[in-house]
Order: structure tokens, then C-alpha cells, then sequence
């Protein structure tokens, strides 16, 4: 049943070189997970980001100081493995030891839609982050009704039809790092109401 999921992830794999990859609902969804898997307390990263990085950040309650640092294609979250990637996806992209996370929203190299996925070399990481993003769910166990024990999980898996989709135009791929001016974060401010 999810042969479009297996696969989308085999082939982005390969094309950016990270032995394992889990396709998530978007790039935020992806972050978001991985600050959960490495248990992270603080970080910091550039203040020129999209809004829904800081608001992830402070749902999780996880201190940040946003810095002066421009970036074209993804940047990272200082004291941390965790890479924003959302505006970058080329050939052989992917650093050892990381967890590289990218969007394949609007305005991104490949447009599917509500999609993202982690990049990674942990193995462990892989198995969790897969069953996260589906509901606790092994997706490889059918019907998900005969498991009687899950652990945590979030609905965050994106579409078949997206992964179909993401299989077919990734040989079309833009290759060059997208620059975006967005706005200085550091001029918000992010109480809960």
C-alpha cells in the first residue's frame, strides 16, 4: 500500500546521497522531529527564516537566539546537526552526520505541495523518525490494526499522490540554491497569547 512512499524515499535517497530518508507532510513537520529525536534545548539560528521555525521552536520549548546570518538554500541550527534545507535539493547534497531537512512547498526546487523529508546516516534515527511521522505505525506491518502496541507518533506523512508526484519530476529537478529575503524575525515577538 505505501510501495509510492518506499519509494519516493529510495529515490531521493540516491539522489542526494543520505543513506536513509523519511518523507513528512512538510519541512517544519521534519524539524520538528528531528528537535524531538536529538532532545535539543537550545540552538541558534539566523533570524532571516520563515515564521514557522521559531513557533515550532517555542512549542517545543526550546530556548533560541536568533543571529545576523544570511544563507541561500539552508542553514543551520548552531550547536546542533539539524539543517534547514528547505530551499536547497541537489545531487550528492547530503553531509555525514547530519539531519538535513527540506521542503518541497511552493517556491521550492521541487513543488509538491505540503512535502518534506529528513535526510540522515543513523539508522536508529531512520526507524524512529519513520514511525513519528505515521501515527507510531510501522508502515511496513499490515493491517495496522493487528499491531497492539505503539508508541509516539504524529500524523505527518505526506500523501501517496504527492510521493507519486515527487517520483516523477525529481529527474526535473532545479538544482540551484533558492534565495529568499525574508523578513528579520528579531522584530516579533513570540509570547503565547
Amino acid at each position: 500500500m505505501y510501495d509510492a512512499l518506499f519509494e519516493f524515499e529510495d529515490r531521493l535517497a540516491r539522489f542526494t546521497g543520505a543513506p536513509y530518508v523519511v518523507a513528512t507532510d512538510g519541512c517544519t513537520h521534519a524539524l520538528e522531529l528531528c528537535f524531538r529525536y536529538q532532545i535539543i534545548k537550545h540552538c541558534r539560528f539566523t533570524a532571516y527564516t520563515y515564521l514557522s521555525v521559531p513557533q515550532t521552536l517555542r512549542n517545543l520549548y526550546i530556548d533560541f537566539d536568533l543571529i545576523d546570518e544570511i544563507w541561500t538554500g539552508e542553514y543551520q541550527f548552531h550547536e546542533t546537526n539539524i539543517w534547514d534545507s528547505a530551499r536547497l535539493l541537489r545531487q550528492g547534497m547530503y553531509r555525514p552526520g547530519q539531519m538535513q531537512c527540506l521542503s518541497f512547498g511552493n517556491g521550492k526546487p521541487l513543488q509538491l505541495g505540503r512535502v518534506g523529508a529528513v535526510l540522515t546516516d543513523d539508522a536508529e534515527a531512520y526507524r524512529v523518525l519513520s514511525r513519528w511521522r505515521s501515527d507510531g505505525r510501522d508502515l511496513h506491518i499490515a493491517p495496522w490494526s493487528s499491531v497492539k502496541r505503539y508508541g509516539p507518533g504524529w500524523h505527518y506523512c505526506p500523501t501517496l499522490e504527492d510521493c507519486t508526484r515527487g517520483i516523477e519530476k525529481l529527474a526535473l529537478v532545479d538544482q540551484e540554491p533558492k534565495y529568499i529575503q525574508y523578513p528579520d524575525l528579531r522584530t516579533i515577538d513570540f509570547k503565547f497569547l
